[in-house]
Parts: structure tokens; C-alpha cells; sequence
């Protein structure tokens, strides 16, 4: 489809339903979740294993096709455990899985299909065996992760760095930096005199919700429920 054909009172409805089926399956399987996070496409969302934990205003998105899924093993006697701070993105696709530590500070944005693992899962030589093969990943505050990016064991990324799409990150990539490749390594440094506007911004800024709010009304308004089930059962080029 070219367009949403959905009337705005739709719209909201099925963003409401979404909202009280999350509330009711997704959030008890947090140790903790905060106020105002959003799930699209909650049935394609997974959440397995005990101490997941998530901020205030996440938005954790899938599609169908694209589940996202956070997962905590038990490895032994240690269980592993994912943190999310305040307004952190996650798109479709995305897969988060620990046995050991998992940290993602506030603010940041995770692009679709991005694979971040605290463990190899398997040893060189024992491949029934986990022993030795995990390390804790931390993610500072406001990093954005590319495309189908890969975070692996033990690494640390520092607050602002942007690691291009398709990157495979297998050691530390320091703040403010953006890095790039397989293996990533930092391109360019970002310019300090430059001030970061952050998904906090966004969610203190109520005028501007509000805004978004107006605009998407007026762009759904002359929408109806008789155009949105035709373009749906009999969709033409246009739509």
C-alpha cells in the first residue's frame, strides 16, 4: 500500500487493543518494565527467561514476519539477564539473547535485524559445553546500531557511537565515534561541540507529541471504513 486507509479512529483502537494484549501477556514476563512503553505487532514479540528488565517509554516494534525476541539462559549456575534503559528503540527483527549480562543504556536505537549475544553458546572444542565462552556486553547511553549489525561477547560500546549497518563488533568501540565494518572499527570521531538531540528529548517534548498527534489525524481525516476494506479486498494501483 502507498498509504494508510485506515480512519483515524481505527487507528487508535488498534493501537489500544495492542496495548491492553501487552498489558496483559507481554508485561508480566518483565522482572521490570516501565511506564509508557509501546509494543507494535505485540503477538511477534518474545520475551523468554527470567530478568528482563526495560525503561520507561521503550518502544519495542515487530512485524509478523520479523519477530523480536529477548532471551535469558540458564547456563549452569549462572542465568543471564537483559537491562534496557529509558526510551530505547528496537525494531523488527532484533534478537537479544544472554547467559551472562546484557546492558543497553538509555536512548538507544536499535535497527532492524541487529543480533547482539553475550555468549559463542559452544566451545572451540566442546561443543556440548558453554564453559568460558561468555562475557557481558555493555551499550552506552544513545548508541545507534545499524542494519543487521552483530554485537558480540565482551564488548563495550561507548554513549553517542553509531556502528554502521552490517557491522560486526567484536571488540570496544569508544564514544562519540562512528564505526563501521567486519571486523568494525571506528571511521571518524563525532564532533563534541555538537549537541545531541535524544529520544528523551522527544518524549519531554509534549508540543510536538501533540503535533504528531494533529498531523496524523489530519492525514487519516478523510479516510472510512468502506475505503479501508476495499483497499484491502480490492486494492488498485493507487493505493
Amino acid at each position: 500500500m502507498r498509504r494508510d486507509h485506515r480512519p483515524y479512529w481505527l487507528k487508535r483502537l488498534q493501537a489500544r487493543r495492542s496495548l491492553r494484549w501487552a498489558r496483559k501477556w507481554l508485561h508480566p514476563q518483565f522482572d521490570a518494565i516501565g511506564e509508557g512503553c509501546v509494543f507494535i505487532n505485540p503477538r511477534a514479540v518474545e520475551i523468554v527467561g527470567p530478568d528482563v528488565r526495560i525503561g520507561r517509554n521503550c518502544h519495542i516494534n515487530a512485524e509478523p514476519t520479523r519477530g523480536t525476541r529477548l532471551c535469558v539462559w540458564f547456563a549452569g549456575e549462572r542465568v543471564g539477564r537483559i537491562t534496557l534503559g529509558d526510551n530505547v528503540l528496537v525494531s523488527p527483527g532484533t534478537r537479544i539473547i544472554s547467559s551472562f549480562g546484557i546492558e543497553i543504556g538509555s536512548n538507544t536505537m536499535i535497527a532492524s535485524d541487529v543480533y547482539i549475544s553475550d555468549s559463542d553458546w559452544h566451545g572451540i572444542y566442546d561443543r556440548t559445553s558453554e564453559a568460558g565462552q561468555a562475557k557481558p556486553i555493555s551499550i552506552g547511553e544513545n548508541v545507534w546500531l545499524g542494519l543487521g549489525a552483530i554485537v558480540g561477547k565482551g564488548v563495550t560500546i561507548g554513549r553517542n557511537s553509531i556502528v554502521g549497518a552490517g557491522s560486526v563488533v567484536t571488540k570496544d568501540i569508544p564514544e562519540n565515534v562512528i564505526a563501521a565494518g567486519n571486523p568494525c572499527r571506528v571511521v571518524r570521531p563525532l564532533d563534541p561541540a555538537q549537541t545531541f538531540r535524544t529520544r528523551a528529548d522527544f518524549f519531554a517534548d509534549t508540543a510536538a507529541l501533540d503535533a504528531l498527534d494533529r498531523l496524523d489525524r489530519a492525514i487519516l481525516k478523510k479516510n472510512t471504513l468502506l475505503g479501508y476494506w476495499r483497499a484491502r479486498l480490492f486494492p488498485r494501483a493507487t493505493d
